[in-house]
């Protein structure tokens, strides 16, 4: 805590104390802007955890409060359980506290059982019987966090907890990027978050919490914001908003749309992903690339665009006009005392390079090589690895997506039975098909 008050944030730095003097001191001691002051309420918790009486809740939360108020202009108080406590003794609590000091109230929803219409009516009575700002922090244990969020707000609470993904205690807690768009983009109420990073910071917290983000987790998932269905790419590519909400676009969070390649692919989406990789097939040949592609999905295998180029390439007796790397040795050194090296040799548009780079791992070292020898910077944006058979000697499909600068997101895929060698051939079809729609 001392370290992150010391950083300078444009933010208000809170530190969390059970109803313990020595807790607020240790608060105090790291410089906080806040201190978060907490205490069960509910029957069950405090008869079970603290055990104390009603009138011991009384006098505990008046006595650190006013202490923790002497000391910190800014006092959180929360009512530990309170979506389980008798409400007219929970009022009583929160005058109690605020009497004491309190400059914001919390109401925790603490196991995630309140439905939303309830939460709206227990934030509009607390909001008529105590004068001080409300706050909710709720849980997801039946998925209602977000909800019962968002109609505390329309009860008047002024301000909600959220967390990034909604990663938090057992099924987690409200989550930050859903219940800010729905706030934004519903509501029409404006939180002063920059919406464009929250993609952005999704991921890094997915990366530094090695917690995967769903496919299909809204706002930031990958399937967020992608289109397989042939009505669903057919309408997005005439006009967005018929098969996405439109009160919020992919730009809004810094998301990208995409058309994806599946057994629903209709012949809209497989023409426009082709006009992107500057070909246009007639329409013979593009229902037999159609076909081909949904053949392949059905069977259960990803179809990545260079999948797509590969199949339209040959349906049309279209010669490549050339890879931009062209891949002649790499040769990989690891062990459990031996940093992971890997060096190779490549021609990049006709002249020969040889790099080498070391990794936290055999196949990083061999991805960070490629990436040296680069013309234009990109971004490793997906890596996937699934064993297509079974034992020690097992077929590894390996599927990678690239970003460049502008946003636009390619992706390949390598298969083989050296997992390293299965990675490097996935990269350099994401990097070849990247050019080749440069190139045009």
């Amino acid at each position: 805590m001392k370290a992150i008050a010391a950083m300078g944030l444009e933010a208000q730095v809170c530190g969390l104390a059970r109803m313990v003097k020595g807790d607020v001191d240790v608060c105090l001691d790291c410089d906080v802007d806040m201190v978060h002051v907490f205490i069960p309420t509910s029957d069950v918790q405090r008869i079970h955890t603290i055990k104390k009486t009603r009138e011991q809740v009384f006098e505990a939360t008046e006595e650190v409060v006013s202490y923790a108020k002497e000391r910190c202009d800014h006092v959180l108080y929360s009512a530990m359980d309170a979506t389980r406590t008798d409400q007219d003794y929970l009022i009583q609590v929160l005058q109690v506290a605020v009497q004491a000091g309190a400059t914001v109230l919390n109401i925790p929803d603490t196991v995630g059982v309140i439905t939303p219409s309830a939460m709206k009516e227990l934030i509009s009575r607390i909001v008529a019987s105590v004068d001080c700002p409300i706050d909710v922090h709720c849980h997801n244990d039946f998925g209602l966090a977000v909800a019962n969020t968002l109609a505390a707000v329309e009860g008047g609470a002024s301000q909600v907890q959220v967390t990034v993904n909604g990663l938090g205690e057992r099924a987690g807690n409200a989550d930050l990027a859903q219940t800010v768009m729905a706030l934004e983009s519903i509501y029409g109420v404006s939180t002063g978050i920059h919406t464009q990073r929250i993609v952005e910071t999704s991921r890094l917290v997915s990366r530094c919490s090695g917690i995967t983000i769903l496919p299909t987790q809204p706002v930031v998932g990958e399937n967020a914001f992608a289109h397989e269905s042939g009505i669903h790419s057919h309408g997005v590519i005439e006009c967005s908003d018929t098969f996405e909400p439109g009160i919020m676009t992919p730009e809004m969070v810094g998301h990208r749309r995409r058309l994806k390649l599946g057994k629903h692919v209709g012949r809209h989406a497989v023409r426009q992903m082709l006009s992107d990789v500057h070909l246009e097939p007639d329409e013979g040949h593009l229902d037999e690339i159609v076909t081909r592609v949904k053949a392949v999905a059905g069977r259960g295998k990803r179809v990545t665009d260079a999948d797509l180029y590969e199949i339209a390439s040959t349906i049309m007796g279209v010669v490549s006009n050339g890879k931009t790397i062209d891949l002649q040795e790499i040769a990989v050194i690891t062990g459990n005392h031996v940093i992971p090296t890997a060096s190779l040799k490549a021609t990049v548009n006709g002249v020969e390079h040889v790099y080498a780079s070391v990794g936290v791992g055999p196949v990083d070292a061999a991805l960070k090589a490629i990436m040296g020898i680069l013309p234009t910077q990109v971004i490793l944006k997906e890596f996937k690895i699934e064993a297509i058979s079974g034992g020690s000697e097992a077929i590894g499909h390996v599927t990678v997506a690239l970003e460049d600068e502008k946003g636009h997101i390619f992706d390949a895929s390598g298969t083989g039975d050296d997992i390293v060698i299965a990675s490097v051939e996935a990269m350099v079809n994401a990097i070849n098909l990247l050019h080749r729609v440069r190139k045009g």
